[in-house]
């Protein structure tokens, strides 16, 4: 899995995958990957070993979805986001008028929840992808009206294509 993040002014791109068990390969920037043993001890504190050297460390989720990571006696705020999340948030366009609702990723349509001319909540469901083995659900970004649907159950679409179309509702 892919993961960008980011540490005080600096973003990085970080992969990881999983080796078995609790043991990683994780490359970071696209350096040469290195080998992560993982053990989670008695409360939020993880043993890390990384070549020969250990670390040990607590994580802790923020409110705002931040990370608060200690490792010996530092502190870091820590922002991951995963690439597939990335995706997702990047398919909502215009979202203070018209929402052009495209594919981030290549994918298969499972359901369409919204019909045209329907009436639509912000943050309400319009369409299911499945895509990278996962099924995502794609929100509208602004409440209105649906004035597309571009796609319809079982096709498979491609990376920017149209899916659905809403426009603002007017202001009284």
């Amino acid at each position: 899995m892919n993961y960008e993040v980011t540490l005080g002014d600096e973003t990085h791109r970080v992969e990881v995958r999983e080796i078995g068990g609790d043991v990683y390969e994780v490359a970071v920037d696209d350096r040469d990957p290195v080998r992560v043993d993982v053990a989670k001890t008695p409360r939020t504190v993880y043993s890390l070993l990384i070549g020969p050297r250990q670390f040990e460390g607590s994580v802790d989720e923020r409110d705002d979805g931040r990370f608060d990571v200690h490792v010996g006696t530092s502190a870091y705020d820590v922002q991951v986001v995963d690439e597939r999340r990335k995706l997702l948030a990047g398919s909502a366009r215009g979202a203070g008028g018209t929402q052009e609702l495209r594919a981030q990723m290549p994918g298969k349509i499972v359901k369409v929840l919204v019909a045209e001319g329907d009436s639509v909540e912000r943050n309400q469901s319009l369409v299911i992808i499945e895509a990278m083995k996962m099924e995502n659900e794609l929100r509208s970004e602004v409440e209105g009206v649906v004035a597309q649907v571009a796609v319809s159950e079982g096709v498979t679409v491609e990376t920017d294509e149209l899916l659905v179309v809403v426009e603002p509702r007017a202001e009284p």
